[in-house]
């Protein structure tokens, strides 16, 4: 395995415009490490002040492990160098000790460093929806025929992106990566460490309303990455989202548009729905080729098309990018469907969920349960702010529209799916609200073959402990 790119002293004094407390400027590091717990003695260690720890707790941990390089805020300098045998212990062993005012951020200046001095160029992914998956689908794609560093999971705040990017080593030549939000602001300093060659915006829905206020605010928050856009980038934006059609023209970059749409440049059209997946025409400016999904949902299209237009723009093969998009697998809690022994169905779309993603998980339990019963297991949604109640209601009246047997609801606005269920029809026997190991209690009296069940909740609500325990009893 390649190792990742090297530091010496003076590129992290240059990078984090840190000042120099102890140690030599001619030492160097293998690489940069927050985590104590997986570090190694040839790291800089990069103590983080986060919500629940402060890796300043652990910086004599380190030091004794061997480590020889440490990044602390300035505010905590004195809390090391007042003790005289700490001081002259780290002199001794040659410690390069930097402190900056913001360890945070100055790991974020690490990381922008790093991306200037590789030669890697960068595909940025953000949007309300799908970020993930089409994070994935593009990787599939473009690491067919290019050395690719991808971001892992959804590490997509600065943290993640940084513990991303801090693996890039020579053998790389594109690093695709996803980028998140929940305030403004955050997009923009995302964009500005990577500053991508190429960027993404999946969608714009009701998401983060609590600190972002309005769709517009969310639209607003997305666009900030088309500010750090390298100047001959191109933005990929959905053609099908009328909240993107603004950014066209707020934008001076080239703009590549994805959708349904016959405006669209890369398009789907002929789609045929499965039970399991999705077929459907990929038609780009050069080609066209049919495309066959194998996970479930239409709504997979669209994340599919935004990873072609990256492939597209990287000049790939129309082949490469239909190998790509057809080797993909469902990510771990997103529309993974599982058939238990007594065959009943279980859709575990359990890894986030906000009114656009829920919405869409909806119509394709409708979709795919056919004439069968269909049940919908569901936490609340969070960060909506005032927008809650309403919100939650909304998702009650469309569990309702597709004439579902069952809804099982937990968490605070538990009542106000209830209610917006019971005003599109939905009779009151049919609902049942508790903790969730009641939920599954109730479930296992009432499913029987061939039913389907739909798990979706926000992260915090934990609703994998759901489709856990429903599979463990069913497997029986």
């Amino acid at each position: 395995m390649t190792k990742p790119i090297p530091w010496t002293a003076l590129q992290i004094l240059e990078a984090t415009k840190g000042e120099l407390l102890c140690g030599g400027t001619e030492r160097f590091f293998s690489g940069v490490s927050i985590d104590s717990r997986r570090i190694f003695p040839g790291d800089l260690f990069v103590a983080i002040q986060g919500e629940v720890h402060d890796g300043h707790s652990f910086v004599k941990d380190v030091v004794e492990s061997g480590v020889c390089g440490l990044l602390i805020n300035k505010n905590k300098a004195d809390v090391f160098f007042s003790d005289v045998r700490v001081r002259e212990d780290w002199r001794q062993k040659g410690l390069l000790c930097v402190a900056v005012k913001d360890t945070t951020k100055a790991l974020g200046d690490l990381t922008a460093f790093q991306r200037r001095r590789s030669n890697v160029s960068v595909i940025a992914i953000t949007g309300s929806n799908g970020k993930t998956t089409t994070k994935e689908m593009t990787n599939g794609i473009v690491s067919r025929c290019f050395g690719t560093l991808a971001t892992i999971g959804n590490f997509n705040n600065q943290i993640g992106l940084s513990l991303t990017l801090l693996k890039l080593n020579r053998s790389h030549q594109w690093s695709v990566l996803e980028l998140g939000m929940n305030h403004p602001g955050e997009i923009r300093r995302l964009s500005e460490i990577c500053m991508p060659d190429i960027g993404v915006i999946t969608n714009i829905g009701p998401a983060h309303l609590e600190k972002l206020g309005s769709l517009k605010g969310v639209m607003d928050a997305k666009a900030e990455l088309l500010e750090n856009i390298k100047p001959n980038g191109t933005v990929v934006l959905n053609a099908d989202d009328p909240n993107l059609s603004d950014l066209c023209r707020r934008t001076s970059k080239k703009v590549l548009r994805f959708g349904f749409s016959e405006d669209a440049d890369i398009r789907a059209i002929s789609v045929k729905k499965k039970r399991f997946g999705t077929s459907f025409i990929l038609s780009m400016p050069t080609e066209t080729l049919p495309i066959d999904l194998k996970i479930p949902g239409a709504f997979m299209i669209s994340n599919a098309l935004a990873a072609a237009s990256a492939g597209y723009l990287l000049g790939l093969k129309a082949e490469d990018i239909k190998a790509g998009l057809e080797e993909f697998k469902s990510v771990q809690g997103r529309m993974n469907v599982f058939k238990t022994k007594n065959g009943i169905h279980i859709i575990d779309d359990t890894y986030n969920a906000n009114p656009g993603s829920m919405e869409s998980a909806i119509m394709t339990l409708k979709s795919m349960k056919g004439e069968h019963r269909g049940v919908l297991v569901a936490g609340d949604m969070h960060e909506l702010g005032e927008h809650a109640e309403s919100m939650h209601k909304k998702i009650g009246s469309v569990a309702a529209g597709i004439g579902i047997s069952g809804l099982y609801l937990t968490g605070r606005f538990a009542g106000s799916v209830a209610a917006g269920a019971q005003r599109n029809g939905m009779k009151r026997r049919d609902i049942f609200t508790g903790t969730k190991q009641e939920i599954v209690e109730n479930l296992k009296d009432t499913l029987g073959p061939d039913d389907w069940v739909l798990v979706k909740g926000s992260r915090a609500m934990a609703m994998e402990q759901v489709v856990q325990d429903l599979r463990d009893w069913a497997d029986i």
